[in-house]
């Protein structure tokens, strides 16, 4: 796996995890992959990915079954998109806002994009 410079890889394969649970390849109540067999397969230390259990265990997306490993939160899709929310809301949205404001779009502009975006979404 690539990782980015910027970011910590813990975070990194906690996203990617996260990711994976949105997408249905971890489902709620279903167990991941232990952190030797995710370690193995990213190619990292195994206290990385103990690290990135305990991070999402914290957040309530996966929980530990002693002896049995780690598994997947019944709410763990709401707690992830609101987690994801907040940060969007916090980080992105703002320099989307300023990114607009800078190229001179309204909200007339921006509305009508967007629902062209969408109209080309469905198709």
């Amino acid at each position: 796996m690539n990782f980015n410079e910027n970011k910590a890889i813990y975070l990194q394969l906690a996203d990617r995890i996260m990711d994976a649970i949105v997408a249905g390849r971890f489902t709620a109540g279903g167990r991941i992959p232990s952190v030797r067999e995710y370690a193995a397969e990213v190619e990292v230390n195994p206290n990385t990915v103990v690290r990135t259990y305990e991070y999402l265990e914290q957040r309530e997306i996966v929980y530990n079954k002693r002896g049995l490993g780690y598994f997947v939160a019944d709410t763990a899709v709401e707690t992830i998109m609101s987690l994801r929310r907040a940060v969007f809301d916090s980080d992105e949205l703002p320099y989307f806002f300023e990114r607009l404001a800078y190229f001179g779009f309204d909200s007339e502009r921006l509305g009508k994009e967007y629902e062209e975006y969408l109209n080309s979404k469905k198709q």
